[in-house]
């Protein structure tokens, strides 16, 4: 849905610092990109519950991280994540894609589409759902207003074919 160096336009354009993933065959299109960007440094993870132990702590050390991961990675990350944004009370931000929901047709049973948006909600997470290009300023307003208020949240990156 977004090119590699449009991303790499935002984040930098919001002062992302890090970015510490596990990519997916979505995601991992980026790679090159954040792989090269100036003034970002791109950590991979082996386990999606990493990404949230090493995203607190650079933002204690004063980075501004953010973590990209798929929403199976989130599912497989939760202790990580409520650690992180419950215990430490850390305003950490993510962008997770949402497997194959744009193409829900094709893979009408993927189970992944029937947890996600429940788990955020029971995290008591903000999100956005971006499920086209043109909403990507929206990822951009919801990251503004979560460091605003000192609060985590989640872009949900719609995947699959357009």
């Amino acid at each position: 849905m977004f090119s590699g160096p449009q991303i790499v336009d935002t984040l930098k354009s919001l002062g992302i610092t890090h970015v510490v993933w596990l990519p997916d065959s979505t995601f991992g299109a980026w790679e090159a990109a954040l792989n090269d960007a100036e003034g970002l440094e791109l950590i991979r993870v082996c386990r999606e519950g990493e990404a949230w132990s090493i995203a607190a702590g650079l933002h204690m050390g004063g980075a501004q991280p953010l973590v990209i991961i798929q929403c199976t990675g989130l599912f497989e990350s939760g202790d990580a994540l409520r650690n992180a944004i419950y215990d430490y009370q850390l305003p950490l931000f993510a962008l997770v894609g949402y497997r194959s929901f744009l193409n829900q047709d094709a893979i009408p049973n993927d189970s992944a589409r029937v947890f996600t948006e429940p788990i955020l909600q029971a995290w008591q997470l903000k999100y956005r759902l971006i499920d086209a290009p043109e909403k990507l300023p929206e990822l951009v307003e919801l990251y503004e207003e979560c460091q605003r208020d000192g609060a985590p949240g989640v872009a949900l990156i719609a995947e699959g074919r357009m």
